[in-house]
């Protein structure tokens, strides 16, 4: 495995088959209702909000509850949530960054804590790992929109910074600054993406064995199992056995 996107598809596909469907749609509806307080209910004119709703159709997430999510934030008397960001390490000295919404720090910072504890990692200051990290834009598409060169084409015209494309798709990687701009012109040409957002990449991938590889998945797994966590970010990479194991 190389890389942030591999490790997010077997998380995401894997959480299909394990994860509690009430759970995964109320992180998505906390997202589309912060998104939407923090800035216009119009998606068309919320960057933040739109990325919330497109991850909450790829959940097949129904459209009454995105409605409901985004209703919720014009409410005097609903949770106020602040995005809050932690960061840890994991066996083998792997980094992880991890991103909550919250309307109790004390509390969040217990369950992360604790999370990272009993899966054999530990929390660490803020800043400890981020500058292994960029804050990045990306903008992903399904294959069959253009071919490789096509999406290359069209991705650095945009003012993207890098593209990777495979059988699962197309995934535009652009800086943070740019993110709107090249978002909107890859939509204009090639419609609605599967993802899209601002994540942490990481800047080089750090290579663990199998036994170890399994642990970081399960500390993975443990951490976004917490009902304030939105987002996993690491820098390791899995062995081409072990990705297959996960993904039987």
């Amino acid at each position: 495995m190389a890389g942030h996107s591999q490790f997010k598809n077997i998380m995401h596909r894997k959480g299909r088959v394990d994860a509690v469907r009430s759970k995964v749609f109320g992180k998505l509806a906390r997202e589309i209702t912060v998104a939407a307080k923090l800035g216009t209910p119009d998606p068309a004119m919320n960057p933040r909000l739109r990325a919330a709703i497109i991850a909450a159709r790829a959940e097949n997430m129904p459209k009454d509850n995105i409605e409901r999510a985004i209703k919720k934030a014009a409410g005097a008397d609903g949770e106020n949530y602040e995005d809050i960001r932690y960061e840890g390490y994991g066996p083998g000295g792997a980094a992880l960054i991890v991103e909550a919404q919250t309307d109790n720090r004390n509390r969040t910072a217990s369950d992360v804590r604790s999370a990272f504890t009993k899966s054999g990692g530990s929390l660490a200051e803020t800043g400890a790992v981020a500058f292994m990290f960029d804050r990045v834009g990306v903008i992903a598409f399904p294959a069959k929109v253009a071919d490789a060169d096509t999406m290359l084409e069209a991705a650095i015209e945009a003012g993207a910074d890098d593209v990777s494309s495979s059988e699962d798709g197309h995934e535009v990687i652009c800086a943070q600054d740019s993110y709107g701009e090249v978002a909107k012109a890859l939509e204009t040409r090639f419609g609605e993406p599967t993802r899209t957002g601002l994540i942490w990449k990481a800047q080089n991938t750090i290579d663990v064995d199998d036994e170890t590889g399994e642990k970081l998945i399960r500390l993975v797994e443990v951490i976004e199992d917490q009902d304030d966590v939105q987002n996993v970010y690491v820098n390791f990479a899995l062995s081409d056995a072990l990705m297959a194991k996960l993904q039987a």
